[in-house]
């Protein structure tokens, strides 16, 4: 059974109003801390770490075009090391940490989740205690499947993310890294009212179909009961991706393994890039207009029964390809939506993950609820 911090539970600090102060703007420090910077160069506003969910999941909405994302197994207590690890973010997100020299936090959000292992010990029926089934098109070996720990660092800046996670392990005993990947977003384009999305490596929008409101994400991301109520399961996959062989297919072809259309992002079955794309949609010699193994087709969540998973994803030059990340309120969304894109996604053909894990990303904290506390204990 999962522990509790300081005699309450998440729920009864959600419903007595102890985060509705809190989250009456989510821009004040706890008492005593430094406050942070309102604005930054280029007009980056600060992301407020504190909060019922851990800043860098929903917020915020325009995603950072930097990313550090690293690995870890844990040695020692589990509270403890969380707990360090959360005054560390809020350390460096105040914008007087002197790790950063001198350069401001900007837009910093420090996301962090805990593997299988961990949360067994402490709710071993609970969700974030199934492992990620192995797939087809991996070669991942020991080090880079699973992991105990992983901490998500993005950023406007590109040197944010790199001192920032140097900063936390400095003052974090225990942690021993398995792997590391650098990533990075492009330009967003608009797709609707509070959501934008990247084009990436294949030079399509990715991540156009999302939950954005506080409903959607209700019912998509968020765990919303016990001790883990506002924590969400976060799926990382590393797939590199053979763009030489996807570039030399026509534009046509490239459109029908997406689904969608490389210039707008309109999907093949008609409309704009904000359109739902239409299954049935045939052309009139009786041809789907969405390719029976286009990606949209495949990965989409009606046919597998699943709600809508929030994508975090980035792009990558070394290796060439994409960092998978996703957030969702059950495995179950990302494992059948995998399942029916292995069966037959004409995408897959041009990948291979090389490394993948699956944590649970651990409610939101604040000074006196250090972070994981309502899990694994205080610290």
């Amino acid at each position: 059974m999962a522990k509790e911090a300081s005699g309450i539970s998440r729920r009864a600090l959600l419903s007595s109003g102890g985060l509705a102060a809190l989250g009456g703007a989510l821009a004040a420090c706890a008492p005593g801390e430094p406050a942070p910077p309102e604005r930054v160069a280029d007009g980056v506003q600060p992301v407020p770490p504190m909060g019922e969910h851990q800043a860098g999941i929903s917020v915020p909405t325009a995603v950072q075009p930097h990313l550090l994302l690293g690995v870890y197994d844990l040695e020692g207590d589990t509270g403890t090391v969380l707990a360090r690890i959360g005054e560390s973010i809020l350390a460096l997100t105040s914008g007087d940490h002197p790790a950063l020299a001198g350069i401001a936090p900007g837009d910093l959000t420090v996301t962090v989740g805990v593997g299988p292992r961990l949360v067994q010990q402490v709710a071993p029926d609970g969700p974030g205690t199934e492992p990620l089934p192995a797939y087809p098109r991996e070669e991942i070996d020991d080090r880079h499947r699973g992991g105990d720990l992983v901490i998500q660092v993005c950023a406007s800046d590109p040197l944010v993310p790199p001192l920032t996670l140097a900063a936390v392990l400095e003052n974090t005993p225990g942690l021993a890294e398995r792997w590391r990947q650098r990533a990075a977003r492009g330009p967003s384009v608009p797709v609707r009212d509070g959501h934008s999305a990247p084009r990436n490596v294949l030079g399509f929008v990715d991540g156009i179909a999302a939950p954005v409101t506080p409903d959607e994400l209700a019912e998509s991301v968020w765990i919303g009961d016990g001790d883990l109520a506002g924590a969400s399961i976060l799926v990382v996959r590393r797939m590199e991706i053979d763009l030489p062989a996807f570039h030399r297919l026509p534009v046509a072809a490239q459109e029908g393994v997406i689904g969608r259309e490389r210039a707008s992002s309109a999907p093949l079955s008609g409309g704009a890039i904000d359109d739902d794309v239409n299954l049935q949609a045939k052309s009139p010699d009786g041809k789907y207009l969405i390719p029976v193994d286009a990606h949209v087709r495949r990965a989409h969540p009606r046919p597998a029964g699943v709600p809508l998973m929030l994508r975090r994803s980035y792009s990558m030059d070394d290796p060439l390809g994409l960092l998978f990340v996703s957030y969702q309120a059950e495995l179950r969304t990302f494992t059948q939506t995998m399942e029916r894109m292995s069966e037959s996604d004409a995408l897959l053909d041009f990948t291979r993950t090389t490394a993948a894990g699956v944590f649970l990303a651990l409610p939101g904290f604040d000074a006196q609820h250090p972070l994981g506390s309502t899990i694994f204990g205080a610290s």
